[in-house]
């Protein structure tokens, strides 16, 4: 590892105090309530191994709550719309717990350059690489976009796939929610050619079949 990310590396700030403070208070009885139960939270990266892309399939608005519900060690910030931080208290508040805004009309390359920098800098980062939210529907059926893949390449950090399984894909409020958290996946193993075509998307869909892996064969 070079001088400078090992400097960027003491500089992680994993979780910010009002994130620990809410997630002290909340993340228990979030999973409670709502019947999460959290399996391999022994493949999530301690904070000083540096930040990483933790990506997962997308059933529901509250998938971003899930995962922080999930997670232990790890405050992972999302993209959201950006009429979201238009609306009052909202606003403030999504920002506060580190969401960040993204034009979702197109190609947002401002939030693509933001999420590489936040990432180099040691801060994680939480995408659903569907794009879109699929309830009811096997994710393997749905073609997941390249931009997770190209960010964490680009950031040169690891991935960190998240299944949510869910009876028949069907999220509910009170379901029971099964989240499976994978080993990390680094940039090496990615096996990315810049000289080949394609890379990304090829990429992409090999993290995400890893990341559907993850809810095979289990209860």
């Amino acid at each position: 590892m070079s001088d400078q990310k090992q400097k960027k590396v003491k500089k992680i700030r994993p979780r910010s105090r009002l994130y620990a403070v809410v997630h002290a208070l909340l993340a228990a009885p979030i999973r409670f309530l709502t019947r999460i139960h959290v399996h391999g939270r022994e493949n999530e990266p301690l904070p000083e191994q540096g930040a990483c892309l933790v990506i997962c399939n997308h059933l529901v608005w509250r998938d971003p709550i899930i995962l922080c519900a999930a997670l232990k060690y790890r405050q992972p910030h999302f993209m959201a719309k950006k009429e979201l931080f238009k609306i009052p208290l909202l606003g403030g508040l999504i920002k506060t717990l580190g969401a960040y805004p993204v034009n979702r009309g197109g190609a947002d390359v401002s939030a693509i350059k933001y999420t590489i920098r936040m990432l180099q800098d040691g801060v994680t980062v939480g995408m659903f690489p569907q794009g879109h939210r699929y309830n009811g529907t096997d994710p393997r059926t749905t073609k997941p976009k390249m931009g997770a893949a190209m960010i964490a390449l680009k950031a040169d950090v690891p991935v960190l796939p998240v299944y949510i399984k869910v009876k028949n894909n069907k999220a509910k409020l009170f379901c029971r929610k099964d989240v499976y958290i994978g080993k990390p996946i680094t940039p090496a193993e990615m096996n990315y050619d810049p000289e080949a075509s394609g890379e990304y998307e090829r990429i992409m869909g090999e993290l995400f079949e890893r990341v559907c892996a993850l809810g095979d064969d289990k209860a």
